[in-house]
């Protein structure tokens, strides 16, 4: 990949035990899902991702995290933009099984840019 290929930014609103899991991946994946967890949600606005991490993330697990991440823009045109609510609630369905291959496509390191508790 050369350093001109265009990159979209993502936002994934995390708990403590999945930062934790993308730490021991050097900020450099996403964990693969849980059973239960058969798509990954990353965000298209930071807003959006904020207030999971603030309100749903803190209730549930005791901290919410947001994270930043740049992923190569021609792989993502294969998902399409999913509105979960609002205007700009708007998120991308990644299944399961397709994850190994999004990371592949993830251009540097995944940063955290919040901390709720």
């Amino acid at each position: 990949m050369t350093s001109q290929e265009a990159t979209t930014t993502l936002w994934r609103p995390t708990g403590p035990k999945e930062l934790e899991l993308v730490r021991e991946l050097n900020w450099r994946a996403w964990p693969p899902r849980l059973p239960e967890q058969p798509i990954f949600y990353p965000v298209l606005n930071e807003d959006y991702a904020i207030r999971i991490a603030r309100d749903w993330n803190v209730k549930h697990d005791g901290a919410g995290f947001v994270t930043r991440f740049e992923v190569e823009s021609a792989y993502l045109s294969r998902y399409p933009i999913r509105q979960a609510g609002g205007q700009t609630i708007l998120e991308l369905w990644v299944p399961a099984e397709e994850l190994n291959d999004f990371n592949a496509h993830i251009v540097g390191e995944i940063q955290v840019t919040h901390e709720f508790r």
